[in-house]
């Protein structure tokens, strides 16, 4: 029984070698910047029309926040709601019109000034 045991262990471990080597090949890893301009996908299936035929791009966006490396703050233009998406639903935006309404700057200094009432 140990012996059928140690055979189905070291299959099972070639066989997840393999998908893991596999889905390396294909993957790129992308990482994105706050001000990056960025496609969403985002689904929408409109009625009367072919999923084929439509567009499930919405953008460009702007990277507001970098959340953690696979969760990103992205918000569309400066009145728009900011969202929380994914990275597997993000795509960099290659274009003349990236948006420039965002720009990350460092805060100003605060400066404390003390006015003496009598």
């Amino acid at each position: 029984m140990d012996r059928v045991r140690a055979f189905a262990r070291e299959k099972l471990k070639m066989q997840s070698d393999k998908m893991k080597q596999r889905l390396d090949t294909t993957s790129t890893e992308t990482a994105f910047e706050p001000n990056d301009a960025v496609w969403l996908y985002a689904l929408k299936r409109t009625k009367g029309r072919r999923p084929k035929l439509q567009n499930n791009w919405e953008g460009p966006y702007t990277i507001i926040k970098k959340i953690n490396d696979l969760v990103y703050h992205i918000q569309l233009s400066p009145r728009s709601k900011p969202k929380v998406v994914q990275l597997e639903r993000l795509a960099r935006y290659i274009g003349h019109d990236s948006p420039d309404w965002f720009v990350v700057e460092d805060p100003p200094p605060r400066s404390v000034t003390f006015v003496k009432c009598h």
